[in-house]
């Protein structure tokens, strides 16, 4: 009888033993995820800080303006919930949003003329919503995609140099304004 009793505590014991094992596991694991989702959080943040930076330094947006257009990201999940779903889709906003400033600061500094990147840029940042509770679900699927395309500017047309007008006259269409090549005049 002392035998099973015995036998019985022990195995009463392992199973403690193993199911603290298990448990301190699963913990340490959604610790991990848990930092793991920060991170990239914090990456999404810190993109964007550097690429508004940039903007700072072209003189294209003030230093007033910085908070609200981070607000984007570190207001992304005040309403909707932690997922990798949601994370996905800020890295995504996020991503498209630095391409597009990106792209538009090249623009200004092939042209040097950032004016009309400058409005864009104020246009955006005075559409951004006001409060935290306002930047949900609706704002980031259909109001932002669309306030992130309104920051393209138009290409500007540059002239050609190599056209030497003084060897021949090229006629030129007056509906249009435009120049007709020689060869098809």
């Amino acid at each position: 009888m002392n035998y099973v009793v015995f036998l019985a505590l022990l195995l009463l014991i392992t199973l403690l033993g193993s199911y603290m094992l298990i448990e301190s596991n699963r913990k340490k694991t959604i610790e991990a995820k848990k930092k793991l989702f920060n991170e990239r959080v914090a990456s999404t943040q810190s993109r964007l800080k550097i690429k508004l930076n940039e903007l700072l330094d072209a003189k294209v947006i003030s230093a007033k303006h910085l908070p609200r257009i981070q607000a984007v990201v570190s207001n992304f999940f005040v309403v909707q919930p932690h997922t990798d779903e949601n994370l996905v889709k800020l890295e995504s906003l996020c991503n498209q949003l630095i391409n597009i400033l990106n792209e538009e600061l090249i623009k200004t500094y092939k042209s040097n003329n950032s004016q009309a990147f400058a409005d864009s840029t104020q246009y955006f940042i005075a559409e951004l919503p006001a409060q935290g509770i306002l930047y949900n679900k609706n704002f980031y699927q259909e109001v932002l995609p669309t306030l992130i395309l309104k920051l393209k500017t138009e290409e500007n047309i540059q002239p050609v140099d190599n056209i030497d007008l003084n060897d021949e006259t090229l006629p030129i269409d007056e509906e249009k304004k435009t120049l007709i090549e020689p060869s098809l005049a």
